[in-house]
């Protein structure tokens, strides 16, 4: 039998060393689980099936229900092969910004591997999660090639401003892992919302977004044991640093994920008014967007980050809720 520890330091070292060995152990099983069940995109996807191939045409495409410009009467009244083709440019652009997002957090999860020490089990899972991020970004963007739209994804403007993310490790691996959470968070919630919405959704695309789901759970799973592990024993000034920033990143990636893209916009010269009762003036939009960090809201008020100063940049972001239980 272990001999209780003989005073309060001892405890707190046993303590200390119980917590680092039980988040290792996490660690671990995510990396094990990227050996045990991973996908190769030109493996795993019969892009070539005739059932898989992309017809712009194809009614499969159309926007569900769940998307509410799909239930906007403008939308409606528009032709099956013009409802499909909006619906499949709305599918290509978010999966080209996913891809463009993974390859700023594929370089940064390298900058901050690149600083770890000998024996870190993070080393190890960070390169994992690098080598899945990549397949993803294939994924992606064989995806775009094939729909032979064009696909621009991220604005000009704000793709020259996103090359910042790479170096936030340097500086803060905490606020890397918001900014991780901020982009997979939001994807992965409108992912799992089509996948139960009980619509006819085009193979290739169920195909795709399974796989997605499937590997961004570990990464996800990664980001937040990951903070909840260094946040509490962050300094309280850069504690308090990182509850300032983190509702402004988080508020700017969920609207980046979910706002409409405006070359399509432009494309099928979508009136003002529809956009304004789709997105810009929609109480429903602002839910969804509050809805898509609601994980990482919760983590945030968990470690501490929220407090009556934070709470208003949250409210001011319009990203807001009360925690969950």
């Amino acid at each position: 039998m272990t001999a209780a520890p003989s005073s309060t330091a001892a405890r707190e070292r046993d303590e200390s060393v119980a917590e680092r060995r039980a988040y290792e152990s996490v660690i671990e099983r995510l990396s094990k689980a990227s050996v045990d069940k991973h996908w190769e995109p030109y493996v795993d996807i019969p892009w070539d099936d005739p059932d898989f191939l992309i017809d712009p045409a194809d009614p499969r495409w159309e926007l569900p229900p769940v998307d509410k410009l799909g239930r906007h009467p403008w939308y409606r009244s528009r032709s099956p092969e013009t409802r499909a083709r909006i619906g499949l440019w709305r599918v290509a652009t978010a999966m080209k910004i996913g891809l463009q997002f993974e390859n700023l957090l594929k370089r940064g999860l390298l900058n901050y591997a690149y600083r770890l020490p000998n024996g870190s089990p993070e080393f190890r899972y960070v390169y994992h999660e690098t080598i899945e991020e990549g397949h993803h970004g294939m994924m992606f963007q064989e995806f775009v090639n094939r729909t032979k739209l064009p696909i621009r994804g991220m604005p000009g403007p704000l793709s020259i401003l996103a090359q910042v993310a790479p170096w936030i490790p340097l500086i803060s691996t905490e606020l890397f892992f918001v900014f991780v959470l901020g982009g997979e968070d939001p994807i992965d919630h409108v992912q799992r919302k089509v996948l139960k919405d009980g619509y006819k959704h085009h193979p290739l695309e169920e195909a795709i977004m399974r796989i997605h789901i499937a590997e961004e759970a570990r990464h996800i799973s990664f980001a937040r044991h990951y903070l909840r592990r260094r946040v509490p024993r962050m300094p309280r000034y850069r504690r308090l640093a990182l509850g300032v920033i983190s509702p402004v990143i988080l508020g700017l990636m969920a609207r980046i994920m979910l706002a409409p893209p405006g070359p399509m916009i432009r494309a099928f010269k979508i009136p003002p008014q529809v956009v304004k009762e789709v997105y810009t003036g929609s109480e429903e939009f602002r839910a969804e967007l509050r809805d898509s960090v609601g994980k990482t809201r919760d983590l945030c008020s968990e470690l501490g980050l929220v407090n009556p100063v934070t709470r208003r940049i949250w409210k001011a972001m319009g990203i807001w809720a009360e925690p969950r239980a």
